[in-house]
């Protein structure tokens, strides 16, 4: 059995790099990506099981992102990261749809708890593994 990927994309190196050593301890399939576009051109799109994602990026910030897959048809999980929260952009995050809304920092308990609650346990049926 495959184990589930996330994708990380966040502009911070440090918050990427917690990210994927805190997620790969899990034994998840880990990959971070520094801007939205890298992970849209990537072949990790159709085999993610949760999208993580910081919501102010430069170019295409996360809830454009989680927008863009949405209307392309792929409904990856995703939670967003933000360290400047509003309550404004955290309706509209919820209205569109997004699985969690963090802020940062935030607890490694409540991300964990998060990704538990999207029964992210296996690759999706409807996705190969790259």
């Amino acid at each position: 059995m495959t184990a589930p990927m996330i994708s990380i994309v966040d502009d911070d190196q440090s918050v990427r790099d917690g990210l994927v050593d805190l997620l790969t301890s899990m034994g998840f399939d880990v990959k971070a990506f520094e801007v939205a576009e890298h992970f849209l051109r990537s072949s990790r799109v159709d085999c993610t099981s949760c999208l993580i994602t910081d919501v102010r990026m430069p170019g295409m910030n996360g809830l454009e992102l989680h927008d863009r897959l949405l209307a392309s048809g792929k409904r990856i999980p995703t939670i967003v990261i933000t360290a400047f929260p509003t309550d404004a952009e955290r309706a509209r995050a919820l209205e569109a749809g997004v699985a969690g809304y963090l802020t940062k920092p935030f607890d490694d308990n409540e991300l964990v708890a998060c990704i538990h609650t999207l029964s992210v346990t296996s690759p999706p049926a409807n996705r190969r593994p790259s």
